[in-house]
Formats: C-alpha cells, sequence, structure tokens
C-alpha cells in the first residue's frame, strides 16, 4: 500500500491522465477483471479489443509498445485482440524544426549548417518516439537524421514505472491474469523501451547486422555515420526503394517479386536459425525493395535474439511437422511451456492435429500459425517471451512475402537452407570452446559413473531393488562399461575433429 501511495505520489499527473483516457474508452469493465477497478457485472462489449487499441494510442509511445509486444502473444490472446494491436502505429505530430534544433545542435557539438552541407527542416516522417529528417553530408552522401523528441525519456520513464506497479498488483490480486505473466512483459517492454530510447542501440544493431550478413551482397543495412550520431542523434545513408506491398509496382521498376521473395525467406531463416539476431519487426515499413533485386533492412531498434538451443528447438518444430513426427514436436512444445506441466497425451493430440493439416504441401506459415496459436491456448501452453517474437517475425516476413508473390512456400526456403543450416549446427557443436568442456564432462561422468551407480545400488536395495533381479555386480559392471563408452565416444569425437 506504501508502495502504491508513492508511487502515485511521483506520478499522479499521469496516473490522472490514463484514469480519464481508460474512463473515455470505456474500458472500465476491463481494469475490473485486471483487478484495477471495483468490480462491474455484464459481458464484455465486442468492440472492446478496439476500444482498447485505441486507448493505447491516446496513451502515448510506451503504451504502443506494449501493445506491439502483446500483439506477438497469440499464445495468450484470441485473434480479435491480436489484429487490433497489430494495427498500433506510433504515428505523431510533426513538430517545427526550431524545436528540435537546439537538441540536434547540442548533440551535434557545432551548428547545422555547419555539420551538414544541406538539411531539409520540412520532416520526412514523424514517429512518437522521434522525427527523421533528410540531409547531406560534405562529401555528397545522402544521409537520414533521426532526432529523438524532446522530453520523451522522462514521460516514458514515469509510464513505466506505473506499469511496473500495475502489473505487480494484477498479478498478485488477479489469477486469470496470472497466466499473461504480467511482470515478464512488463520486463521485456522496459527492455525494449530502454534500448529504444538509446539511439546509439539501433546503430550497433545495423552493425552488428550488417557484419552477419556480409556474405549477402543483395541485402542492405543503412551505414551509420558515428561521428554524428549520438543517444539522442542518429544519422545513417538515406536508402530509396519501393516498399514491398505491391508485386505490380515492383515490376515496374524492374523488380522481380518472385526474387524478392526468395531472398526475404532465405534471409529470415539465416537470421533466425544461423546468425541468431533478427530483424524483429519486418513490416513493409521497414523494408525496402532495390534494383538488382536487393533488400534493405530499416529501422534496427527491435532486434531479437535466439541462443543456439532455442535455434534448435525451433528448427525441430520445424522439421518435426513437415516429417509428420507428433512425438518430437509434443516434447518440443512441452519443453517450451513456461507453467505446471501440461497433459502430454492433450499436447501429443494437438501436434497430430497440426500435423494433419500442415505436414504436407506448401508451408504457408500464416496458416499454420492460425491453427497452432488456438491449439495451445486451447492446452494452457505459454511461450516464452523470446519464442514469441520468433513466430512473430516469421510471420509477419511471411505475410509480407506472400503479398508480392501469392502463393509463396516456405518449405522451399526451408529446402534450399537445409545443407547451411546442418553445416551451421555441425560447425557450432564442433567449436573448441565447446569440444574442451564437453570432453572435460564426459571424463568427469565417467569417473563418477561407477561412485553414483554403487549409490544407486544402496538405494535401491534398501528399497527392495533385489526383487527386480538388480545386483551390486551387475550394476557396477554396467557402471565399468559405461564409463568406458563414454571415453571411447569422446576419444572418437576428437580424433573425428583432428582429422577433419
Amino acid at each position: 500500500m506504501l508502495k502504491t501511495i508513492v508511487v502515485a505520489a511521483r506520478d499522479r499527473e499521469r496516473l490522472a491522465e490514463i484514469t480519464a483516457v481508460a474512463t473515455r474508452f470505456g474500458l472500465d469493465l476491463l481494469l475490473a477483471r485486471m483487478g484495477l477497478a471495483k468490480d462491474r457485472d455484464g459481458a464484455s462489449p465486442p468492440d472492446l479489443p478496439s476500444r482498447t487499441r485505441q486507448a493505447l494510442e491516446a496513451l502515448g509511445p510506451t503504451y504502443v509498445k506494449l501493445g506491439q509486444i502483446l500483439a506477438t502473444r497469440a499464445d495468450l490472446l484470441p485473434e480479435d485482440w491480436i489484429s487490433e494491436f497489430e494495427k498500433l502505429h506510433s504515428a505523431a505530430p510533426t513538430l517545427d524544426f526550431s524545436t528540435l534544433r537546439p537538441l540536434l545542435e547540442e548533440a551535434l557539438g557545432e551548428p547545422v549548417e555547419t555539420a551538414f552541407a544541406r538539411f531539409d527542416e520540412a520532416p520526412l516522417a514523424a514517429a512518437s518516439m522521434a522525427q527523421v529528417h533528410r540531409a547531406a553530408l560534405h562529401n555528397g552522401r545522402e544521409v537520414v537524421v533521426k532526432i529523438r523528441r524532446p522530453g520523451i525519456r522522462k514521460s516514458m520513464e514515469a509510464d513505466l514505472r506505473l506499469i511496473s506497479h500495475l502489473a505487480g498488483i494484477v498479478e498478485a490480486s488477479n489469477r486469470e491474469a496470472r497466466r499473461f505473466q504480467p511482470r515478464a512483459l512488463v520486463q521485456q517492454l522496459l527492455d525494449t523501451v530502454l534500448e529504444e530510447l538509446d539511439f546509439t542501440s539501433e546503430g550497433r544493431n545495423a552493425d552488428r547486422l550488417r557484419a552477419d550478413l556480409a556474405e549477402q551482397p543483395r541485402v542492405v543495412i543503412p551505414e551509420i555515420h558515428w561521428p554524428l550520431s549520438s543517444e539522442t542523434v542518429l544519422v545513417m545513408d538515406y536508402v530509396e526503394g519501393i516498399a514491398p506491398r505491391n508485386a505490380e509496382a515492383l515490376r515496374a521498376a524492374g523488380i522481380n517479386p518472385a526474387a524478392i521473395a526468395d531472398l526475404g525467406a532465405d534471409l529470415v531463416l539465416e537470421m533466425v536459425l544461423v546468425n541468431g539476431r533478427f530483424h524483429g519487426d519486418p513490416h513493409p515499413g521497414n523494408l525496402l525493395c532495390l534494383p538488382g533485386d536487393r533488400l534493405a533492412l530499416l529501422d534496427l531498434g527491435l532486434i531479437g535474439h535466439v541462443s543456439a538451443r532455442r535455434q534448435q528447438e525451433f528448427l525441430a518444430f520445424i522439421l518435426s511437422l513437415r516429417s509428420n513426427d507428433a512425438q518430437t514436436m509434443a516434447d518440443t512444445l512441452i519443453g517450451w511451456h513456461q507453467g505446471d506441466r501440461p497433459s502430454r497425451e492433450r499436447v501429443l493430440m494437438a501436434s497430430e492435429q497440426l500435423i494433419a493439416r500442415h505436414g504436407s504441401g506448401p508451408l504457408v506459415l500464416g496458416r499454420m500459425v492460425a491453427d497452432f496459436f488456438p491449439l495451445i491456448r486451447k492446452e494452457g501452453l505459454v511461450l516464452p517471451p523470446d519464442l514469441a517474437l520468433i513466430f512473430k517475425a516469421l510471420i509477419t516476413m511471411d505475410g509480407v512475402l506472400g503479398t508480392i508473390e501469392p502463393g509463396f512456400d516456405l518449405s522451399q526456403a526451408l529446402q534450399r537452407s537445409r545443407a547451411r543450416l546442418i553445416a551451421h549446427r555441425l560447425t557450432a557443436s564442433q567449436s573448441p570452446e565447446k569440444l574442451v568442456p564437453l570432453l572435460l564432462e564426459l571424463s568427469r561422468i565417467a569417473d563418477d559413473a561407477p561412485r553414483m551407480l554403487r549409490a544407486l545400488t544402496r538405494k535401491l536395495e534398501a528399497e527392495g531393488a533385489a526383487a527386480n533381479g538388480l545386483t551390486d555386480g551387475t550394476l557396477i559392471t554396467a557402471a565399468k562399461w559405461l564409463a568406458a563408452a563414454i571415453l571411447m565416444s569422446a576419444a572418437a569425437v576428437t580424433a573425428g575433429l583432428m582429422l577433419s
């Protein structure tokens, strides 16, 4: 209670704004169900998802980001809510450049006219977090200048304090809402907002992706001009191209939609399953098609990361779908679930249903996921946030590519990438920094196996193991063979690596 009073006192003006917006859009029932208002009877109005989306937009960038994160959680929310949250955008009224000039010149350390050969004061684009202007460097290179809006950090930090506190209340007081893991969602929001507020993070993301994709000459990542960039200003190359929204427009520009679709599919698989770093929101506004059937990635503020373990799990999921392996799919889904262990039999049945619908024929990811998420919601499965973002990025790219190339089939891209994916997994598993710990662990297990099995023998004897035909001699002999097998395996791995 004391913490609530302190938070409310510190941010009381913003809290009053939030309450007023919630009331204006008729969200009293939703707040009551979350445990943030007095209980109210009655059915949810059919347009509640739309009202909620409009309220989030009215509350500004922090709440828009929250809604965009929720749009990735089709494992938690039904389709009507997801489709509304996918409409969220961060557009905002443009600011007169005279308002931004002092901030820009403070970041540059010099007048705008000195830093740039030309600077267009009319904005190229405006969002709730930043405004973008076009300019030219003294060497003739065309650039865009992204300038953070004045005061935006302070207001977003206030929102984050309030949202974090409210998430704690919801998780503690509402059993139904607890399944949504409010505090985990807020932590994801916190990480996302703090990273996007610091424009140097976006710049580093661009540099890393460019390095990851250095062997992909048809993929373009704008170069960052670091001497002119800072936490509040980002200067990068201007890229001119066509958004992948219309196949005819691409053809008119001499760009082959089918080639772009193939490149986009190969690219997203490379980022997720090989590099472990991917564009978190590859919608048409963040992609440009260029002459030579090239593809540019823009707006790199949101980057997802995939661990080697998650790469292996996700690949196992996709391959189990295409090879009609319901057992492996069920094991993967249960391993992903965050919560009480579900019924394996029910998850297996859900896996069999999914395979029956999508195990053969073209793999259209959007259609598959449209069936996948309702099935796992029905079984009460909750995906980890990083995995939800992977699905979201793949679905978004799949939708874009399907728009410009109807009938696009992701399984063809998987087939093309299979050799590279296998080579990557083998190379990763054979790296010296992983091999040495593996061999040491194998050696330790070999040394400990007899001791562990002797201890197991004593326990089994105490519980009547003899009745099952297990004797100390039998187990010790097994332990020796186990230790020998482990050491022989380790030797074989080492020899194979040395010969290769």
